[in-house]
């Protein structure tokens, strides 16, 4: 039976070349997959990129898509063995319960890699329902300045101050956001 695997992390843990790995180790096995990456990101132009320089072709997601339906056209056209999908914290809710039918009905194992809170600390969306209803959940690792695991993501301004309010998504790389422990976190929203 297929599962639906939620692996999660902060800002700079590897998620995009973990998935990229993923999707090679499959191809080169013969196997078919279908990788997906949000629209909203128009950075990666349809690409699932990794800041190690790996990167892959992948169909677009936005709030409107039907995983199920477009998911469901590959498969009958061809036969996929799995489904791998980034930034899954953009997934709305009904979309990670599509992924979550596909494991179910279509056998077909479906990888979410995403970011599990935001720059507030709150819960993604898509993240929280992949969070409950996932099959298994994996956590990646980063680190924070300190040494410690990095589970927080900070968002910054232009001069690096911590930035309290705003917008759940502003989309950014390593010049709006830094990857840090609770601890650091706490006292850069306090500072």
């Amino acid at each position: 039976m297929a599962k639906l695997y939620f692996y999660y992390a902060s800002m700079n843990a590897g998620k995009s070349s973990h998935l990229l790995q993923a999707d090679f180790n499959y191809r080169e096995r013969g196997m078919a997959t279908m990788l997906w990456t949000a629209a909203l990101d128009s950075r990666s132009g349809g690409m699932v990129r990794s800041r190690i320089g790996l990167e892959s072709e992948a169909h677009r997601f936005n709030p409107e898509t039907d995983l199920w339906a477009e998911v469901g056209a590959a498969h009958a056209g061809g036969g996929l063995d799995c489904v791998l999908v980034d930034e899954a914290q953009f997934l709305q809710p009904e979309q990670v319960w599509q992924l979550a039918r596909l494991a179910d009905e279509a056998n077909i194992p479906v990888l979410c890699y995403g970011l599990r809170t935001d720059f507030r600390g709150a819960l993604f969306p898509g993240s929280a329902v992949l969070l409950g209803i996932a099959d298994a959940l994996v956590e990646l690792k980063a680190v924070c300045h300190c040494g410690r695991k990095a589970t927080m993501n900070l968002r910054v301004d232009a001069q690096g101050q911590a930035v309290r309010e705003g917008q759940q998504t502003a989309i950014g790389g390593n010049e709006s956001y830094v990857a840090l422990c609770r601890k650091h976190f706490s006292e850069a929203l306090r500072g």
